[in-house]
Order: structure tokens, then C-alpha cells, then sequence
């Protein structure tokens, strides 16, 4: 479609949102608005929040700040954009975290410098990064693979099937940085030209008297999102999981290979673990068995803000990176705000509560 008819396709649909209201009596009206705020309720909490924080901490939206939310969703993006697609089948994946924190820890160990005092692998030269990089992306999809295919063949709930992945990773993950004596040492003394490319900077620009650099693996992540896009609305593939997750048996009789569809999904999702992971490695530095902990809940609550589904068959990539930003802001935001970290769980717990309830009412309403 034309974008200028595309534009004025939308301005035609507001004008017509507007005629219909007019059309409506009092009491519809108010219905109608009851319904506006109740179903964007966490939306107009998120913006209050953001409006409050910045009154107490004028620094909450300066240059420094802005690239600071901007980093954070870079680095989240690729494990939510793939967690999105488990949520679409009306399923979840709790090893994303664990496959993070694994896949780091094998990015580390293959990028120590050759001069490092306590190398995991002292014969081991720094490799190239596309080979790691194909690496991870490698041990992220086996394991999506064994997710989708346990889920597929023998018809067990994703929850508990990524429940034993993610005890199965994490074991691997406790035996894999004791090799060579390294005993669970942080793996850290990365190769300077890894650091270079994931964290060095080929943007910036002066703000306050500050330079304000954005980090390279901002602009991986905005490629990461452009494809998972394509995927997800240009492709077969994006068409047939949309189906399944809403109605597989409908699917299948349509001629959707059912199986082959959910194991690629979790396929995918594991390739874009193994893609954070390697993001991690570099942005934090020094990796650890702790390493990943509790990404999974951070996605999943994003992917639930932006709109994907857990009823399934309902999501879209720019409404992943949308939640993956409001949460990246409001959890900035309590650090503004000098909020202790203990209580920011009991804060990332409420908004995963009252999304999925937000989610589930919108959904009751249709049907």
C-alpha cells in the first residue's frame, strides 16, 4: 500500500472512531471510557510514574539517562523477542535465562584475551566473533529445539517442559565454568576487539559538556528486531505460528504442519538466547553461574505490557519493544528514585500480575 494512503487510511479510521462516539448515548459514553482506562490502565500508571520520577530527579530524562533506558532495552530485546513467540502458542519458556547465562559463559571462555593470567583455555586463541557468535546461536537453538520438540511430540505443557530445561541447563551451565580448573570463577579479562565491537561506540555526541556514547550493540539490537519483524509478518512461518497459537486443530486441518511449526518456534527463541547472551557477555564483563538469572521474568512481563498474549495467536514485534522499553523506564526509574532492590521485585511482581490480568479481561471482553 501506498504510505500516503496508508496514512490516510488511519486519519479515515480516528475520524471514524470520533463519529462513533458522538453516535453513542451518556451511558455508553461512559462505558466507553471505562473500558479505555481499565484496558490502558498500565500504560497511564507507567507514564504517571515516569511524570513523578522526573519531578523528583530532573536527571530521569537527561542525555546520559535516555541512552542509559535505550542500552537496557537493546540488551533485553533479542531474549524478548524470542520468548514472544513461546507466548503466541499460549505457552512461556523459563530456561530462557539459564540459556543466557550459559551462552554467555561460552562467549566469555572464547574471548579471554591470549594474555590472561587465569584463562579458561590458555591454548586457545581469541576466535572470530562471527564463529562465536554462530557458536551460541548453535546451543541456543538445540535447546529451543528440545523444548518445541518435547512440546510437539508428546503434547506436555511448555511450562513444565522449559521448567526441566532450565534445571538441565543450569547444570550444564555449573559443570561448563569448573573445566580446566577454573573452579566458578567469574570468566572475565575479555579480548579488547570483542569489547570494541559489542560495547565500543560509533555514535555519539556532546550533551551538557558530556559526551554520550551509544553503545554498538543498540544498533544489533535494532537488526535483531527488523528481522524477527520480517519474520514474524512477512514470512509463512510467521503466518503458520500466529495460527497455531490460536487455534491448532484449526490449523492443522488448514494443512499447518503443527509440530514442525512449534518446535521452530522454540528453535528460534533459543537462537535469540544465545544472541543475548553474547550481547551479555561483553556488556557485563566478568560472567558468572549467576549470569541470566531471572531474565525470563523481565521478558515475559515486556512481551505481556506490549500486548502478546498469553491466550495466543495475539502479538506484534513493535508492541515487544514497546513493553521491553515501559519496563526498562519504570525500572530505571526506581533506581532514580532511590528505591531499594528489594522492593523493585515486589514492583516487577505487581506489574506482571496486573498485565496478565489486564490481559486476560481484554480477552474475556471479546469472547
Amino acid at each position: 500500500m501506498n504510505p500516503s494512503k496508508a496514512f490516510q487510511k488511519k486519519i479515515n479510521g480516528v475520524k471514524q472512531g470520533f463519529a462513533n462516539y458522538k453516535s453513542l448515548d451518556s451511558r455508553d459514553k461512559k462505558n466507553y471510557w471505562k473500558e479505555f482506562f481499565l484496558n490502558n490502565a498500565l500504560y497511564i500508571l507507567l507514564f504517571i510514574a515516569i511524570i513523578y520520577t522526573y519531578i523528583r530527579n530532573n536527571n530521569f530524562l537527561s542525555a546520559p539517562a535516555i541512552v542509559t533506558i535505550i542500552s537496557l532495552v537493546a540488551a533485553n530485546l533479542p531474549i524478548a523477542c524470542g520468548i514472544a513467540g513461546c507466548i503466541v502458542l499460549t505457552g512461556t519458556d523459563l530456561s530462557a535465562g539459564r540459556v543466557v547465562g550459559l551462552t554467555a559463559c561460552i562467549t566469555a571462555s572464547l574471548m579471554q584475551s591470549v594474555d590472561y593470567a587465569t584463562k579458561m583455555f590458555p591454548n586457545l586463541p581469541v576466535l572470530p566473533i562471527p564463529l562465536v557468535i554462530l557458536v551460541v546461536m548453535i546451543v541456543g537453538g538445540i535447546v529451543g529445539w528440545v523444548n518445541g520438540f518435547f512440546v510437539a511430540k508428546f503434547q506436555l505443557h511448555p511450562f513444565i517442559v522449559t521448567l526441566a530445561t532450565q534445571l538441565i541447563v543450569y547444570g550444564l551451565l555449573l559443570m561448563y565454568i569448573m573445566i580446566n580448573g577454573n573452579n566458578g570463577q567469574p570468566l572475565s579479562g575479555l579480548d579488547k576487539h570483542f569489547n570494541d565491537v559489542v560495547k565500543g561506540s560509533i555514535v555519539s555526541f556532546n550533551a551538557g559538556g558530556a559526551k554520550v556514547s551509544i553503545p554498538n550493540y543498540v544498533w544489533f539490537a535494532c537488526v535483531i528486531v527488523i528481522i524477527m519483524w520480517f519474520i514474524w509478518n512477512k514470512t509463512t512461518f510467521g503466518k503458520n505460528m500466529f495460527a497455531v497459537g490460536s487455534n491448532p486443530e484449526a490449523a492443522k486441518v488448514s494443512g499447518v504442519n503443527v509440530m514442525k511449526t512449534t518446535i521452530l518456534v522454540h528453535t528460534l527463541a533459543g537462537i535469540m538466547y544465545g544472541i543475548t547472551g553474547f550481547i551479555e557477555s561483553a556488556r557485563i564483563g566478568s560472567n558468572s553461574a549467576g549470569t541470566g538469572l531471572n531474565y525470563e521474568c523481565d521478558a515475559i512481563a515486556a512481551c505481556v505490557i506490549g500486548g502478546v498474549s498469553f491466550v495466543g495467536g495475539t502479538g506484534k514485534i513493535g508492541g515487544v519493544v514497546l513493553g521491553v522499553f515501559l519496563l526498562r523506564i519504570i525500572f530505571v526509574a526506581l533506581n532514580f528514585l532511590s528505591i531499594n532492590s528489594s522492593m523493585q521485585f515486589v514492583v516487577k511482581g505487581l506489574i506482571i500480575l496486573v498485565a496478565c490480568a489486564i490481559d486476560m479481561r481484554k480477552y474475556l471482553v471479546r469472547k
